[in-house]
């Protein structure tokens, strides 16, 4: 499977961007709620301004300032409600981007199919969905709102401030660039520290879940120690990149808010001096008043505050970035062509699938797969596929299926193109059994009506019956009820396999799919799923792939794959009469 190329950062950002349209209402919400509450600030201060400077200057009587006391507090309480109000579309905007970040890569992975996913750690994907989709909340929340705050609210301060002290008004906006300026060179190198975070922490999720589903093996074999030494490098590892992170948010963080209060006590030592007599100019006509001064102290932090906010949130950009290069790569993965495109309304009748000059290579053509398979199956036939491990077989199938596409070749279904078929009608003739049958967690009823989910009870215990899961599941408490964990914890690998099979039976498709379906099963639960598929494959087609050279006798056809050609095709006792591969691979088997 071909993946692209890691996208530059530029890329990546107007993804992100990209994405906040679906939550474009939200951040408007939160990016007017926060104005609001700085235009509210405003009039706070003037207010409180306004009161110190009558009481104590002007020694006006107290009856006079219950109004300005009473608009001082209905203004306190709007601007704790505009807080709240951006607090909470904040919320709704990362969580729409994250609904609809995650949606598009379950989607994108249930396209890709399990081609795909075999080649992967699910560690890491895992990690890909669950932290590095979290990752993008703040930037969504906090960062793009914050971005158009800190120009708007500074502005609108320093559009109050001017007309009171014109030296005042120039020492803020003359220092006010230094905050945006330091924080672009912190961050510059955020972004690369944030993305090797991420890895770290997939390499981490990878480690740990590859060592909890091999535990049992790693205590057999006198292994769990080294690998509990691996694990707590892995860790310290991830400690450091952490540790990186932090630091880095920490700094940023220092640095602005060391120029931002050197700004303010600027402002502090201008006033003070007006006002002690030593700096007479800076004002306009009139000289600077208490409340002229007050006002203007107060709303020096609040100046640099959205600065400073933007400042604290710009580590969640540089981590939102280092998130979207691990969730692109999975993105960008382009889709085989044979599940691309719009529905069509042409659809085979008959399975008679013909598949020339197939060629498919892996790692960007340096591991070769198959290397011109020609395949003619016609509807109803029973076809088994052998070969040894590694030889093309369940690459075929999957070519079949549509998780994969060939780099040259075609495959046709009575004539018509795999391309051209709508992939959820195609998909829906097909039923698939493999060698490691996946339960999900729920009850035993639940996994056979997967992919036949209003099927009567009726259809569901003929189901279970043919496949002998009534044999074991009348001994359980709940009978088909009973409740089985994940990866079919609680069941044999016997009885998990007979309820696939009994899941592939309810399905009742035309076309059934065999990928070493015997693999790792007891004789005698070989017997029951091979009665099974036998009286299962009357009347339609089968493909059968397997590296076991026993009960494929009655096949209309058998192919034999060899370092991904055809070697071999034809029935069971004509092959075993050649001198061919078919027939050292039989003896080998008997011996």
């Amino acid at each position: 499977m071909r993946t692209s190329r890691q996208k530059p950062t530029g890329t990546t950002y107007r993804w992100l961007i990209e994405r906040a349209q679906s939550s474009r209402r939200w951040i408007l919400l939160s990016t007017a709620a926060g104005y609001a509450a700085g235009l509210l600030l405003i009039a706070q201060a003037y207010l409180l301004a306004f009161v110190i400077h009558g009481a104590f200057i002007d020694r006006q009587p107290r009856e006079e300032f219950w109004p300005a006391l009473g608009a001082l507090v209905v203004v306190t309480l709007l601007r704790s409600a505009a807080g709240w109000c951006r607090e909470v579309s904040g919320f709704w905007t990362g969580a729409a981007v994250r609904r609809d970040v995650r949606r598009a890569l379950m989607g994108h992975l249930f396209e890709l199919g399990p081609a795909y996913q075999s080649n992967r750690q699910s560690g890491a994907l895992a990690a890909t969905v669950v932290e590095q989709v979290e990752a993008l909340h703040d930037f969504f929340a906090y960062y793009l709102p914050q971005l158009a705050l800190a120009a708007a609210i500074p502005i609108s301060i320093a559009t109050v401030i001017f007309p009171i002290s014109w030296a005042v008004g120039g020492l803020l906006v003359l220092t006010a660039p230094l905050i945006p300026f330091f924080m672009f060179l912190i961050g510059m190198g955020a972004e690369s520290v944030s993305q090797r975070h991420f890895q770290s922490l997939a390499r981490l999720s990878a480690h740990f879940l590859d060592t909890l589903q091999g535990l049992a093996t790693l205590k057999l074999f006198d292994r769990s120690r080294t690998e509990t030494a691996a694990i707590e490098k892995t860790t310290s590892d991830y400690r450091r990149r952490t540790m990186s992170v932090l630091r880095i948010a920490f700094l940023s963080s220092a640095v602005l808010e060391f120029f931002s209060m050197v700004s303010i006590a600027l402002v502090a030592v201008y006033l003070g001096l007006s006002y002690l007599g030593y700096i007479d100019f800076g004002a306009w006509k009139e000289p600077l008043t208490l409340a002229g001064g007050l006002f203007i102290l107060v709303l020096a932090p609040e100046f640099y505050l959205p600065l400073r906010e933007l400042g604290t949130h710009y580590h969640a950009r540089a981590k939102a970035l280092g998130a979207a290069e691990e969730i692109l790569k999975i993105l960008e993965v382009r889709t085989p062509a044979g599940i691309q495109g719009e529905p069509s309304d042409r659809f085979p009748e008959h399975m008679n699938i013909d598949c020339k000059d197939l060629r498919l290579a892996y790692d960007e053509g340096g591991r070769p797969a198959l290397c011109g398979v020609d395949l003619n199956i016609s509807d109803g036939e029973r076809i088994a596929v052998v070969g040894a491990s590694g030889c093309g077989k369940t690459t075929l199938l999957n070519l079949i299926m549509g998780f994969l596409s060939p780099d040259t070749g075609a495959i046709r279904v009575d004539g018509i193109p795999l391309g051209e078929i709508d992939k959820d009608n195609w998909r829906s003739r097909i039923s698939w059994l493999g060698q490691q049958p996946y339960l999900f967690r729920g009850s035993i009823r639940e996994n056979i009506c997967l992919g036949s989910p209003h099927a009567t009870e009726s259809a569901v215990r003929k189901a279970a019956a043919d496949a002998h899961v009534l044999a074991f599941t009348e001994q359980l408490p709940s009978g088909l009820d009973t409740v089985v964990g994940e990866q079919a914890f609680g069941l044999s690998r016997g009885q998990a396999q007979r309820v696939a099979l009994a899941r592939t039976i309810l399905k009742n498709s035309s076309l059934l799919l065999l990928d070493e379906p015997t693999s790792g099963l007891d004789v005698h639960s070989e017997k029951l799923v091979l009665e099974t598929l036998e009286h299962l494959g009357r009347n339609r087609t089968v493909i059968m792939v397997t590296h076991r050279l026993t009960n494929i006798e009655n096949a209309d056809r058998i192919y034999v794959m060899d370092k991904g050609v055809i070697s071999e095709q034809g029935r069971y006792q004509d092959l075993i009469s050649a001198d061919g591969l078919f027939r050292q691979m039989t003896l080998k088997n008997i011996l």
